[in-house]
Order: structure tokens, then sequence, then C-alpha cells
């Protein structure tokens, strides 16, 4: 095969995918397509070390600049892609200029999941998804006394943990029972609303937000009984959402992600997808996931090139995830949703712990809290008993 490859997307999903592809020696022509500005870089990093300042811009980079030259490997970067045209088979930019492909690869990622607030739009609220996100709230953080947070998942937690270690107040405002609800269950999520209690940040649980008060600019949220938290800078949380919309008016089928089988295939032949912005069908789970983090996106992005290349096999992985938040490490491993079945190792006040899930007995997920080895174990075992 040697066409030309478009990839839509400048990510991690589409890096790992054009690195891939050269390592299987594809020869042909390889053109990346970012609507940023920027090289491929790490995302995780964004609301830790990187929005800290304890890591520079360029240690984001996931390769240097020479690399891609030497690889062959073509950047259009500031670039919107904005309609495909499966019959003619191109691409086209903001600004008018087409691209036509022989394979095209979606790499669109995600975005900030807003909500139908009030006064999202006024100054002093944030998302954090990207480096120009970083780049707005750091200068606003920076002189920020009392920070509210609305969402208490691993961003939200994050940035409270960074704001907590600059000395400025903080309130994480979460609309469920309890914090980080989707991706893990009670034990865990009590142990990090006192881990961040213990370090001075005030968590509110059921906490419903009506609106962001403020004339032009924020100065706190509003509850849905009416109380003002005060605040002088808000940090909007609360997930992301596939960017599916390039490839459902290209009338590819999308479900809150585009679907793809198991060799990350579109309905059309001549386009594949890879990365946070795919559901996929999962026979260890037994049900279509779409997963967002780093390990799916290198993996699946793999499993793609691996099958333009004709040796692609089907696409079906333990995940993992990670979380940095003070001087603890959070690692799961496996999805537990739906499980029956939920068992404390360990003792959380060490703090040292995990928490096995089974589902029919089967183990098929685990959560570890600074402990790797149970983590490590974990990814073998449910590899193992799920397969």
């Amino acid at each position: 095969m040697n066409q030309a490859i478009v990839v839509i997307g400048a990510g991690q999903a589409a890096t790992e995918f054009a690195v891939a592809l050269r390592g299987g020696g594809f020869a042909g022509s390889v053109r990346i397509i970012g609507d940023e500005p920027y090289l491929p870089y790490q995302r995780p990093p964004l609301s830790k070390d990187f929005l800290s300042g304890k890591s520079p811009y360029e240690k984001l980079m996931l390769r240097p600049e020479a690399f891609w030259r030497d690889q062959k490997i073509e950047f259009v970067l500031g670039a919107a892609a904005t309609m495909i045209d499966r019959a003619a088979r191109t691409v086209s930019l903001a600004g008018g200029k087409d691209l036509e492909y022989g394979t095209l690869v979606l790499a669109t990622g995600t975005r900030a999941r807003v909500p139908p607030i009030t006064g999202i739009d006024l100054e002093g609220v944030f998302a954090l998804r990207c480096i120009d996100d970083v780049k707005k709230l750091r200068p606003a953080l920076s002189v920020a006394k009392r920070i509210a947070i609305v969402g208490g998942g691993y961003i939200g937690l994050e940035v409270a943990a960074v704001a907590r270690a600059e000395g400025r107040d903080v309130v994480v405002l979460e609309a469920e029972e309890r914090v980080m609800k989707r991706v893990t269950c009670p034990d865990v999520s009590a142990f990090y609303e006192a881990l961040h209690r213990g370090h001075g940040v005030e968590i509110r649980t059921g906490a419903r937000i009506d609106a962001i008060e403020g004339d032009k600019r924020a100065n706190g949220v509003r509850l849905s009984g009416g109380e003002h938290v005060t605040a002088d800078l808000v940090l909007v949380s609360t997930g992301a959402r596939a960017n599916e919309e390039l490839a459902a008016d290209a009338g590819l089928a999308c479900e809150d992600g585009i679907l793809v089988d198991a060799f990350a295939r579109t309905a059309d032949e001549n386009i594949f997808a890879v990365g946070d912005c795919t559901r996929f069908p999962s026979r260890r789970y037994g049900r279509k996931v779409r997963l967002e983090c780093v390990q799916n996106a290198f993996d699946q992005a793999k499993a793609a090139a691996a099958t333009i290349a004709g040796k692609g096999a089907a696409y079906d992985p333990v995940p993992w995830f990670w979380s940095d938040q003070y001087n603890v490490k959070f690692q799961s491993c496996g999805l537990s949703v739906g499980h029956d079945d939920a068992k404390l190792v360990g003792d959380p006040s060490a703090p040292h712990f995990s928490v096995e899930y089974r589902k029919h007995g089967k183990l098929i997920a685990v959560d570890a809290v600074n402990d790797a080895r149970a983590y490590m174990m974990g990814r073998k075992n449910i590899a193992a008993e799920t397969a």
C-alpha cells in the first residue's frame, strides 16, 4: 500500500499512529492536520506539572521537531478541518484548502464538556483541556485568592492539589454524593475527600449549580438552594465529550464517539478512527466502550496502523489510567462499571491500598493507591481472567 494518508488531529493518538505506520515500513505520504499551532504534546501534565510551572513547554512535546522531519511526516498546524467529502476523498480546511487522501484517520480527541450554566461565559471562568487553556488559566490562577472548581473528577482534583500547594483557598463543588464517582468506588472516593480536606480543600458534594455569578467577571457560584459560594476564579471541570461532529456530518455512525470495529475501521473502508474520539466493541467487557486515556490513544493507534499494513489483530485492551495528587499516586486498570463485588486490600490510612472489582467472580478492574505492585498484578490478572 503506497497512497496518501491524512490524519485529522495532532494529539497522542495521531503521533503513535504515524510512528507505528513508519515503523511498519509504510513509505507513502503522511500528513497530520492539527487545529492547534503546536506539535503533538502530552496532555496529562497540563493539570499537574505544566500548570504548576514545574515542567516547561519543551517537556510536553512527544517528539522533537527534527524527528518528524527525519520521518518525513508533514504537519498542517493551526488549521481546522471543516468537512470530509467521502466520495471525492478530500478534507476541507478552514480557509478553503482541500487535501486529498487515500486513507483518512480521525484522531479528533475530545473537548471540555460545557454545562448549560448561566454565567459560563463570564471572565474568570476557565476550562482545562489544552496548552492555550493553561496559558489563559495560569496568570489568573497566580493572582487568585479563592478558587471554585465545578466538578470533582481527576482534572478538578489535580488542579485543586496544585492550587493548595500554592497556598490558595479552594472549594470543590461536586454534584454527585462523592468525588470521582464515575471512575471509582466509595472507599477510594472517601480516601480522596479526606486527603484533600486534610490539605485544606473545602469539598462540597451534592452541590448543584444554578449559575456562575458576577457582572462582567465571575465572583462566585450560586447553588440550587440559593447559597452564593464566593470565588475570584471558577474552573469548570465536568468531563469531556468526543469531537465527533466532523465524522457525523460526513455520514459516519456516532454514539458519543465515532463508531469503529475492533480494527479501528469505520463503516467507510477508507476511514479509520483512533483515540479518545472513538467507541469500539470490547469482547472483554461485553459492550462498546469509549476510553479517555493515554493507553487507548497509543494502543488503538498502533492497532489501526497494523491493520493498514495488513497485519491487524482485534483490539480489546485492559485499559489503564493514573492521577497524581499531592504526593499520592492513583493507578487504575480495567473498567469497574458493572462490578458486583469490590474488595478493599490494605490500609487507606497508611496510605497504601487497593480495591479489586469482580463481576461473576472474574477480576475486571483494580484501583491502587501508592501500590504499584497491586496495579501491575491487576493488569496481568485482568487480562488472564477476562480473555
